[in-house]
């Protein structure tokens, strides 16, 4: 389990980090294991950074393992976004979520 995740996710801080080789900005809002894949993952809200379809995907799950140069910034993030579900039903254990 990611500590630093977990922080961010508490004081609803905005997350930098590289995914697969590219730079992504996200508001995280749900950390835990997946029930599909017994993956740790993290549920978030896109803000920046790269995009294969151009566009950038509002809600993306990120596979931890594949994440790296973890950054905590200090942007803050306020209420949940649209379509933001609680204790996500796709994980089996959840470590921390907004």
């Amino acid at each position: 389990m990611n500590s630093n995740i977990c922080e961010a996710i508490k004081n609803k801080s905005v997350i930098e980090f590289s995914y697969k080789g590219r730079k992504r900005i996200v508001e995280p809002y749900c950390y835990g294991i997946l029930k599909s894949t017994n993956n740790e993952a993290l549920c978030a809200y896109q803000v920046g950074g790269y995009s294969s379809s151009g566009k950038k995907p509002p809600w993306r799950l990120y596979i931890i393992s594949e994440m790296s140069e973890i950054v905590v910034t200090d942007k803050k993030f306020e209420n949940p976004r649209l379509g933001y579900k609680i204790n996500d039903s796709r994980m089996s254990v959840i470590f921390c979520n907004v």
